[in-house]
């Protein structure tokens, strides 16, 4: 299969079985030759949309390694379909594959805004950041139509509540006008995520995502705008982009960044057949040696769950990823620090509005 028989605009090109399933399913030869020869589509690849209304929105993180305490997830499922994309297995968990039906098959939660008002407005809440995106990307194609996390900034905002935003898409230069005002008081910070400068990496990484040159104008509008914007470099693929560290940072930090974070792939559950399955379709002369020196950082699996390492990896490489963003840092970054995040003024905002007495 060459590049030119992707399923065009989808990162994963099968869907892998569901652990959770007692059933398993597969698309057998003799139904692809009747499709052809009746001139049917085998299989749907558009994006469907199914709603779902969940009893809380607002989730505790208990890993030590992610750098949030509290994450909110509008959507369940990302159709900008990286392939790398740690969430995928999430979607398993819902009934569905983490690999084509977690791009295709997006769950939206209607009530998200309803239940963020009602955790916020909770006597036992108290204000600690809460990131939205902490799962899949509050800003993918949907979001365009329903709003819903434009929604919930005004609710953060209208509850002076802090806030943290991490997206790959441009359309979040749509709600700059809630941005600004949640800056003014120290309630909002944004990661863009840009993996790679080439944009036929980004294409074939991340299908359905905003090019580089708009995410790169996204984060010189934020922060000309005063809006607190740092950039993640997740994940460092080998042999795919770590060759660009310096040049993405040196890049982001012309734009204003305040910062600038990084992950190394990893390939956990279904994602590393998925992965492996793409690569060898997509970069069939280089698919063994990524897989052996992603293997090699994990200690020899694409599979790493290990506390410590499984988001920065050890090894020759790993260390040498390590000490190239602290070269960075401090040839373009050196004398930049976010502001830290205001959690003071929500427990005046309680019930909407400022308190009299």
């Amino acid at each position: 299969m060459s590049y030119e028989d992707f399923i065009k605009g989808r990162g994963a090109q099968k869907n892998s079985s569901n652990k959770f399933d007692a059933h398993s399913h597969e698309t057998r030869d003799d139904f692809l030759n009747y499709c052809n020869a009746e001139g049917e589509e085998a299989v749907n690849f558009k994006t469907t949309t199914i709603e779902t209304f969940p009893k809380t929105i607002v989730n505790k993180v208990t890993s030590p390694d992610v750098g949030m305490d509290f994450s909110l997830n509008p959507y369940q499922g990302c159709e900008h379909g990286c392939i790398y994309c740690y969430a995928r297995n999430s979607h398993e968990f819902w009934g569905y594959s983490a690999g084509l039906d977690f791009e295709q098959k997006i769950l939206v939660k209607r009530n998200s805004v309803e239940l963020l008002e009602k955790k916020l407005k909770s006597k036992a809440w108290q204000a600690r950041p809460i990131v939205l995106s902490g799962n899949t990307d509050c800003y993918q194609p949907i979001e365009k139509e329903l709003k819903i996390t434009r929604g919930l900034l005004q609710t953060f905002l209208k509850y002076r509540h802090p806030v943290g935003m991490i997206t790959k898409n441009s359309l979040i230069l749509r709600d700059m006008d809630i941005l600004r005002e949640l800056a003014q008081d120290r309630l909002v910070h944004v990661n863009i995520s840009i993996t790679t400068l080439q944009e036929h990496t980004r294409r074939i990484l991340e299908p359905r995502t905003a090019s580089i040159k708009k995410r790169l104008e996204t984060v010189e509008k934020l922060s000309a705008a005063n809006i607190p914007v740092s950039v993640m470099m997740a994940p460092i693929i080998p042999s795919i982009n770590n060759h660009e560290i310096m040049p993405l940072v040196r890049e982001v930090a012309n734009r204003g960044a305040l910062g600038v974070g990084y992950t190394i792939v990893r390939l956990n559950g279904s994602i590393g057949e998925i992965f492996t399955d793409w690569i060898k379709k997509s970069m069939p002369d280089r698919a063994d040696k990524v897989l052996n020196q992603i293997a090699d950082i994990h200690g020899g699996s694409l599979n790493d769950s290990r506390f410590g390492t499984r988001m920065k990896g050890e090894g020759q490489f790993a260390e040498q990823v390590k000490q190239q963003f602290k070269i960075a840092r401090k040839m373009y970054l050196q004398d930049r620090k976010k502001p830290s995040l205001n959690c003071k003024l929500h427990e005046e905002y309680k019930d909407g509005q400022t308190k009299l007495f």
